[in-house]
């Protein structure tokens, strides 16, 4: 399959429409990082973007959506605390799960009976989708497990020959997927961490939100899947095979890449030594050595630049990746939360 390369003109977007409805496969910008878009409803279309990432059947894929009532597309039930949350974040970089309607075929949702939803906010895309008519399941347009893509260099980087199209825009201006929570109980549940933090959604709610303890997990061994592509994510589980994850990056290592990383967390102090140490010692061993540090003052600049820089370290071709760990809290919760997974939680606890 040859890959078309296409811009962001009226006539662009008209054909990555077209590619679409007839059940192909586009890459396309967001606000966050890079999606593979499909038809959501057309189960053929999405079962190839599974095919295309080497993405388990079992991680569910975030739907887009142009406008809100397209909601009633994928879901019965809208409450007023999701009307709430649309109100104020959407479009932006917020998921929410919901139960989903009969019509949504089960390889979207991953075999749940929810779907996740999302309206991105990113001109080129909302018209895209509008121009489909149909939502869009889209994950990130990367090889699983791989670092998630945040231009569309990375995406060619990846999925080049893979899939029909990738939709050249603009750099992701967030860089780190969206914040994920769970709307199906009385108190919402982040799943997944993002830039939209458990203390806005609590503000703009007027209750409790919970965070899931699967954020904080450490992963277990398992069973590599026995699938015709390569599964990088099946190597490593968050929780147990009979998990079922309501998000994606709740049950599989994801974000990883190709060198060795450590993280170092403690005092600020003590982690630049023990950092300055084991960089000494491993270029004495003939490493080549990356070095992540950033301000914690400035969580969103370390969510805009992590996956764009673990990229540029692989291809750089270092040895090892060493990383201070952010404080865990706030748009830190949601950086450290990817760092932590990237480094198939290898932390030194200083």
């Amino acid at each position: 399959m040859e890959t078309r390369i296409l811009g962001t003109t009226e006539k662009d977007i008209k054909e990555a429409a077209k590619i679409l409805q007839n059940g192909g496969l586009v890459a396309f910008p967001t606000e966050t990082v890079y999606g593979l878009g499909a038809d959501a409803l057309n189960p053929e279309a999405v079962s190839k973007v599974y095919e295309a990432k080497g993405r388990p059947s079992d991680n569910p894929m975030i739907v887009h959506i142009s406008q809100p009532q397209q909601l009633y597309q994928l879901t019965f039930e809208i409450t007023d605390d999701m009307k709430t949350l649309m109100e104020t974040f959407w479009p932006g970089p917020l998921t929410m799960i919901t139960p989903a309607r009969p019509e949504v075929p089960r390889v979207t949702t991953g075999g749940l009976d929810t779907v996740a939803v999302r309206m991105p906010d990113n001109a080129t895309t909302l018209e895209l989708i509008s121009e489909t008519g149909k939502p869009l399941a889209g994950p990130s347009a990367n090889l699983s497990g791989h670092p998630s893509p945040t231009t569309p260099r990375h995406v060619e980087d990846d999925l080049q020959d893979r899939i029909d199209a990738i939709i050249q825009g603009e750099d992701c201006r967030v860089g780190i997927e969206s914040t994920v929570v769970d709307m199906t109980e009385d108190i919402p549940v982040i799943l997944r961490p993002g830039v939209i933090t458990r203390e806005q959604l609590a503000n703009a709610l007027g209750k409790d939100v919970r965070i899931d303890e699967a954020v904080f997990q450490k992963p277990v061994a398992c069973k590599q899947e026995k699938s015709g592509a390569e599964n990088p994510e099946s190597k490593l589980l968050i929780a147990g095979d009979d998990f079922k994850p309501k998000s994606p990056g709740m049950k599989y290592k994801h974000y990883a890449p190709k060198a060795e990383m450590i993280i170092f967390r403690g005092e600020p102090e003590k982690v630049r030594l023990a950092i300055a140490e084991e960089k000494m010692f491993r270029i004495q061993c003939g490493q080549k050595v990356g070095v992540l540090i950033y301000d914690n003052n400035n969580p969103a600049e370390a969510a805009h630049d992590f996956f764009a820089q673990l990229r540029a370290f692989d291809k750089s071709g270092v040895d090892v990746i060493i990383a201070a760990a952010l404080e865990e809290s706030g748009v830190g919760l949601a950086v450290m939360n990817r760092m932590f997974k990237s480094a198939g939680y290898n932390i030194r606890d200083i």
